[in-house]
């Protein structure tokens, strides 16, 4: 269930009804402030809404109290180990504190970091990875590593009870994906307090962008989690944010930028597809509008499987059509889909409106009747939702059926109503 509690970063709710946090962390080392502040601007840029940078010594504090200055989003200070530079961080200015309760050195000392966090009105992080749970928790660990993360947070929430502290969100993080899930889920019903979503140490862009999107992803179609971290082996932590945005995107919990759509491919394919959507997805990169934008590689498929895009391309031989919300626009020559398909983004982004000349649309609409008529007798979607209507007119239902004894399922080992 969704957080009842409330936190704020800096300037930037998290639980409590807020809108799901992208988080990432610098790859710099955090004393060398040049390179992080400009790492810090590209993430800002490509919309990450808070950064994490490390703080394991003395000159990374220095470098703290600049960063908080200068960043153009809220910075977390990311401390394991000596509470004393948890301390330094509190008074550098961080606008929250990372700390795992188990490492920092005992309940003594988390207390002198949660007082003066109190003090100051800064929240803390709490949690842990499945790689550095407390000793006593090591024997529970072996036999259920679910049970060992969930029982490590519970007993750190209650620490933080006992010292009258509730100005915290909670992490739990494991590199397997289904303990990740489990654990989220039991810990979700335990405690309200905002939570933290993350795979720790998921792997490369190609292998950690999609184990974090299974798991996180489930866990935000569940209602769970208030901020989202995506962990990537890569020294550009923009594509962790990139990452992030996708996934929020995906499931319409936040909207920013374009959405591409484009179709799988096939054998009908009569264009040089792969190079026209990895320049779309690249061009789209510039705009802000959160528009949708759809590439069909065919055009027996027509504007159908699309027809909710506010603008799209699908191509034939030699000419394709751009179309919008379902309808056509105007027919072009193959080899300027893309740039015209640009000029009505554009014509859009300027303007906020969809202007249709009534004359090229009618010949697009026209040339696409053309194409469906060559290629009649291909089930497509339209088709089927074609045939299936004029069945149901015949037999006079409210809605189209499907004959089990007629459908290319009957005999199989499973059925529709199965």
């Amino acid at each position: 269930m969704a957080s009842k509690r409330q936190i704020v970063v800096g300037d930037v709710p998290i639980g409590g009804g807020a809108p799901v946090a992208v988080q990432t962390m610098t790859k710099t080392e955090t004393a060398n402030l040049e390179e992080t502040m400009a790492q810090i601007h590209r993430v800002a840029e490509a919309g990450a809404d808070i950064v994490r940078v490390a703080v394991p010594r003395d000159e990374d504090v220095e470098a703290l109290k600049v960063i908080v200055v200068k960043s153009p989003i809220p910075v977390i200070a990311d401390i394991h180990f000596n509470h004393t530079l948890a301390l330094k961080a509190l008074d550098a200015g961080a606008h929250c504190i990372r700390i795992n309760p188990g490492n920092i050195g005992g309940p003594e000392k988390v207390k002198e970091v949660t007082a003066k966090a109190h003090n100051l009105g800064i929240p803390l992080r709490i949690g842990v990875n499945s790689g550095s749970l407390p000793k006593h928790l090591h024997d529970m660990e072996k036999e259920d590593s679910v049970q060992a993360l969930v029982t490590a947070a519970v007993e750190f929430v209650e620490l933080m009870d006992g010292f009258n502290f509730e100005n915290f969100k909670v992490s739990i993080k494991s590199t397997n994906v289904p303990n990740t899930i489990a654990a989220n889920r039991l810990l979700s019903s335990k405690i309200d307090f905002p939570l933290h979503l993350g795979i720790t140490e998921a792997g490369t862009r190609w292998t950690g962008s999609l184990k974090s999107s299974v798991g996180l992803g489930t866990l935000l179609a569940d209602d769970i989690g208030d901020t989202i971290r995506i962990s990537l082996s890569t020294f550009h932590a923009e594509e962790e944010v990139k990452v992030g945005w996708e996934i929020l995107k995906a499931l319409k919990l936040r909207e920013r930028g374009p959405v591409l759509i484009a179709c799988p491919t096939c054998g009908r394919l009569q264009f040089d597809m792969d190079s026209v959507v990895a320049e779309i997805e690249q061009r789209l990169e510039a705009y802000a509008d959160p528009i949708e934008v759809a590439v069909l590689g065919c055009a027996v498929n027509g504007i159908g499987e699309a027809s909710h895009a506010d603008f799209g391309i699908t191509g034939a031989k030699n000419e394709g059509l751009i179309f919008s919300r379902g309808k056509a626009l105007r027919k072009v020559p193959q080899d300027r889909l893309v740039e015209e398909l640009f000029v009505e983004i554009d014509r859009y982004a300027t303007a906020k409106e969809i202007k249709v000349d009534e004359r090229a649309a009618a010949e697009g609409t026209e040339w696409l009747a053309q194409i469906e008529a060559e290629n009649a007798h291909d089930l497509t979607p339209e088709r089927l939702k074609a045939m299936e209507a004029e069945q149901a007119a015949r037999e006079g239902a409210a809605e189209p059926l499907v004959d089990e004894e007629s459908s290319p399922t009957a005999g199989r080992r499973f059925s529709r109503s199965g």
